[in-house]
C-alpha cells in the first residue's frame, strides 16, 4: 500500500492541532464568539479523525472523504470570497489554500488506499 496515506492523514492531524489549539487563547469577537469556539472545537475533532484514519488507512477508507469534504467546506467558500474581494483576510486565505491543497492531498491517498 506504501505509506502516503498513513503520513498524509497523521501529518495533517498534527498540522491542524498546532493551528488550532493557540485559537482557543485568542479574544473572542464582539459577536458570535460561540460561533468560532464551534467551529474550532469541530476542526479539532476531524483532527482526531485524521489521526484515527491515519492509524490504519485501509480500516478507515471510507471515512477519507469525509475528510476531503471538511477541508473543502473552508477552503471553497473562503477562497471565492476572497477571491470577489469579500473581505478574507489574507491569512485566513492562505490557511484556506494550506486546506485546499490537504483535501487534495486526501483525494490522492483515498485514491491510492486499496479498498
Amino acid at each position: 500500500m506504501g505509506v502516503f496515506p498513513s503520513r498524509m492523514f497523521r501529518w495533517a492531524a498534527i498540522y491542524g492541532a498546532i493551528v488550532l489549539l493557540p485559537l482557543y487563547f485568542t479574544p473572542l469577537p464582539p459577536v458570535m464568539g460561540e460561533v468560532l469556539l464551534g467551529f474550532i472545537g469541530l476542526a479539532l475533532t476531524f483532527q482526531a479523525l485524521f489521526w484515527m484514519i491515519g492509524s490504519n488507512p485501509v480500516k478507515y477508507r471510507n471515512l477519507m472523504p469525509l475528510a476531503v469534504a471538511e477541508k473543502l467546506v473552508f477552503a471553497v467558500p473562503a477562497l471565492a470570497l476572497f477571491a470577489q474581494g469579500y473581505p478574507v483576510s489574507p491569512p485566513t486565505a492562505v490557511f484556506a489554500g494550506i486546506d485546499l491543497l490537504l483535501g487534495l492531498g486526501f483525494f490522492v491517498a483515498w485514491r491510492r488506499t486499496p479498498s
